[in-house]
């Protein structure tokens, strides 16, 4: 998580690295490759990489798709705790009605046309 902040020149990339490690609960993980993660420890880091470098904008294309309920749960409102509390704005793409209907607004892509649920 901290190299690309290093090639960005941040000078704490490590500490910011380890802050997120941290939110996600995963601090004790640091040392580990992504093979020895499991399924749901592996989505929870791609939740803090997406949030390390500050974004305006998380895009996350099915982001809990192949986690079982309990885990699916816990990522999605990582996510969205973290896109309030960063205020950044999170667009997600989901077959999930339960992270669906979380969401401040929603679109149905039905027969190559969108429509606004809510």
């Amino acid at each position: 998580m901290a190299l690309p902040l290093r090639l960005n020149g941040v000078s704490q990339a490590y500490e910011k690295a380890a802050h997120w490690l941290e939110m996600v609960g995963l601090q004790d993980r640091a040392k580990h490759k992504p093979n020895q993660l499991s399924g749901g420890e592996q989505q929870r880091v791609a939740v803090a990489r997406a949030f390390v470098n500050d974004p305006v904008f998380i895009f996350a294309d099915e982001p809990t798709g192949n986690l079982d309920q309990h885990t699916s749960e816990g990522v999605s409102n990582l996510m969205f705790r973290f896109s309030n509390s960063e205020q950044c704005a999170l667009i997600v793409a989901t077959h999930s009605d339960s992270i669906a209907t979380r969401a401040t607004r929603q679109y149905r892509l039905s027969r190559g046309a969108l429509e606004l649920i809510q």
